[in-house]
């Protein structure tokens, strides 16, 4: 039996050690699709208020969002406090259940790098600064990215771990329209490479189960991602979460999530046309509470987990 090659095991092998990514929630970050800069609402999958934490720190920001021309920032001590506070929380608990000794600063909520570019040196460093972070992973789209924070990653990646994170989800232009995108297939292809150049690591984010695409679509949007470089993939299905126009889209009968029977052979074939290089991140997604509509198959992580091994044993191969 063949093991896949995780993200888990890129960073054994590389730093000798248990490796955790710490994930962070930064108040005042928005994405160009919710503001109005390239549209509005978000993704049709995206519950907004998902991403938001209720401290006192949060509400005191709520309303109070930065873009790529925000002139200034007049919270970003309180920003830097929040990801100090979160980083030390999260790594202890990671410490003592998990063993982790060494970790990644994963900026994970909404477009880590859209904002202005003081702001986001100010977060990276004072990330990069805490005891046993080895580097960074950092969510984004790629149409809020600028030359110069690439240049500055670029200029961190020769001594730190450094990822960027790009939701691709699919290299069809009208699917991209049609969950409200708001930017091209072309425009991830060219700053997936432009990444790679700079010498950063890239994860990218594929959803299966996108409206109006069949299998065959899925697995061309598989092959040409990994034409692009990556280094690592995380694979989603998507599903359907109370207070989004995708649950409306739902409701009104316009659209039928994926079977998990059709999702497993497409996640299945897909990794079987991964190059061994490229690891894997996350093989699926769900939520378990009452905000999740459909499918119910994404309610229950463990048996997803149980069902995909047994997809890929028939292969030759466990996760």
């Amino acid at each position: 039996m063949k093991q896949i090659y995780t993200y888990g095991t890129y960073l054994r092998e590389k730093f000798g050690t248990k490796v955790y990514k710490v994930g962070i929630n930064i108040s005042g970050f928005t994405c160009p699709n919710i503001d109005g800069t390239v549209a509005k609402g978000g993704c049709t999958f995206c519950e907004n208020d998902s991403f938001s934490a209720s401290t006192d720190e949060v509400q005191e920001l709520k309303g109070f969002h930065l873009n790529l021309d925000s002139k200034e920032n007049p919270f970003l001590e309180k920003q830097l406090l929040q990801l100090q506070q979160q980083f030390s929380t999260i790594s202890k608990h990671q410490k003592e259940a998990y063993g982790a000794e060494k970790f990644l600063v994963y900026f994970q909520s909404f477009t880590n790098t859209y904002a202005p570019f003081e702001t986001l040196k100010a977060l990276y460093d004072k990330a990069l600064s805490f005891d046993n972070v080895v580097g960074l992973s950092i969510g984004t789209r790629s149409d809020s990215i600028t030359e110069e924070t690439l240049a500055y990653l670029s200029e961190l990646a020769k001594t730190k771990e450094i990822w960027i994170e790009f939701g691709i989800q699919s290299v069809y232009d009208e699917t991209l329209n049609k969950i409200n995108r708001g930017h091209s297939s072309a425009n991830v292809k060219e700053w997936i490479i432009k990444s790679k150049e700079a010498g950063l690591n890239v994860c990218g984010h594929l959803i299966f189960g996108l409206p109006g695409e069949t299998q065959e679509m899925m697995l061309e949007t598989s092959k040409e991602a990994y034409k692009w470089g990556l280094d690592s993939v995380k694979y989603h299905p998507l599903y359907v979460v109370k207070r989004t126009a995708l649950a409306n889209e739902y409701n009104r009968g316009e659209f039928q999530p994926i079977s998990e029977d059709l999702y497993l052979d497409t996640l299945v074939k897909s990794i079987l046309m991964k190059p061994d290089n490229v690891s894997v991140q996350r093989v699926t997604a769900g939520i378990d509470d009452d905000s999740l509509l459909a499918p119910q198959w994404c309610r229950d992580k463990n048996k997803q987990i149980k069902h995909i091994n047994q997809a890929l044993k028939k292969m030759g191969l466990k996760y």
